[in-house]
């Protein structure tokens, strides 16, 4: 039977991320957890913004308890697994759900690190942050949160995850609880779940990670003094060009701008090379247009009987092709903007 969380000292407000191959793992994590489970699971895993989910039907086929998409202000019971919906971000305010479409952290939304960060702020070290299979490192900004405010932090074993940059990420900038097979971590989430927080004094809340929750949920980044937040980079914003301030968590550096978007070191360059994909392939179409058109000119010149007219747009024509014979190189050589490793 489902109960209320509020005023409760058990590790039982559990987080979980994923991304790629996270699926499979979060189904398995599930399976493990018992029905009268005395905890409530909330659950951000990247999905495509342009179709509503059914990620709560697939969960719901693999546990016995309740699975539902997230509402807006709905209270936090145990018992529950709750999934962040399309295109939104999942947060945690004042015991209760809350859904937001503030600004993208780390090319996504919703955004493994503003459930974390947001479960961290508001349940202090009843939170256990839970990051599974997936590219780059989502979730490793918001388990240092979690740890911040004595939280606890597993992660999926990077041998045993589809896509082990996630975890690795985590285990490398994280001081991490536990690195396990998903099976042991369903373990110890039911351990922990049973586990009262000791009186040791909270840390005092993170000011920084209160203005970022506070941008998640109201998108104003400007207004609520995101400049202060770190120095101003040498870098710009992706998504709105607008100037980008590093932040430094131990040894975790990442950005934001004055509009609130959120990149790690990873995920910035992996908008950067998608920038540069994009420009080197309009550039390719825009000359092959102008060759396009050079050599339509050539052939009216032709027919109309301007042949010394139409052998310059010809001759314009073939050094243009001669000459995005380089770019067309660039474009086509797979090393060029590299990879990312798995570990």
């Amino acid at each position: 039977m489902s109960t209320n969380l509020l005023g409760r000292r058990e590790r039982n407000i559990v987080v979980v991320g994923g991304s790629a191959g996270g699926l499979q793992a979060l189904e398995q994590l599930v399976s493990h957890l018992p029905a009268d489970l005395d905890a409530a699971i909330f659950v951000v895993l990247h999905i495509p913004s342009h179709t509503p989910t059914e990620l709560d039907k697939i969960v719901a086929r693999n546990t016995p308890l309740q699975v539902s998409l997230a509402q807006d202000k709905q209270a936090v019971e145990s018992g529950r697994i709750y999934i962040a919906p399309t295109d939104r971000h999942l947060m945690l305010q004042d015991g209760l759900l809350r859904i937001t479409r503030g600004p993208k952290e780390g090319r996504s939304r919703p955004s493994i690190d503003v459930l974390f960060r947001s479960a961290a702020e508001n349940f202090g070290p009843r939170a256990v942050g839970v990051v599974l299979s997936g590219m780059l490192d989502d979730g490793t900004a918001g388990l240092w949160a979690i740890k911040d405010r004595r939280g606890m932090a597993l992660v999926q074993s990077p041998e045993e995850a589809l896509h082990s940059s996630m975890p690795q990420s985590s285990i490398s900038h994280v001081k991490v609880d536990m690195v396990a097979p998903v099976k042991e971590l369903a373990k110890e989430v039911i351990t922990l779940s049973k586990q009262t927080v000791s009186d040791q004094a909270l840390p005092a809340g993170s000011k920084q990670h209160f203005v970022e929750n506070r941008i998640s949920m109201e998108g104003n980044g400007l207004r609520l003094g995101v400049m202060k937040l770190g120095a101003v980079s040498k870098y710009t914003c992706p998504d709105c060009h607008g100037v980008l301030v590093q932040i430094e968590e131990g040894s975790i550096v990442r950005f934001r701008c004055h509009t609130g978007h959120a990149f790690s070191l990873q995920t910035l360059l992996a908008e950067v090379n998608g920038s540069i994909d994009k420009g080197l392939w309009d550039t390719l179409r825009a000359v092959e247009e102008r060759i396009m058109l050079l050599r339509q000119m050539a052939g009216l010149a032709e027919t109309a009987g301007r042949k010394e007219a139409a052998a310059q747009w010809e001759a314009q024509a073939d050094e243009a092709d001669e000459r995005v014979e380089v770019l067309r190189e660039l474009v086509l050589d797979g090393r060029f903007l590299g990879h990312f490793p798995e570990a």
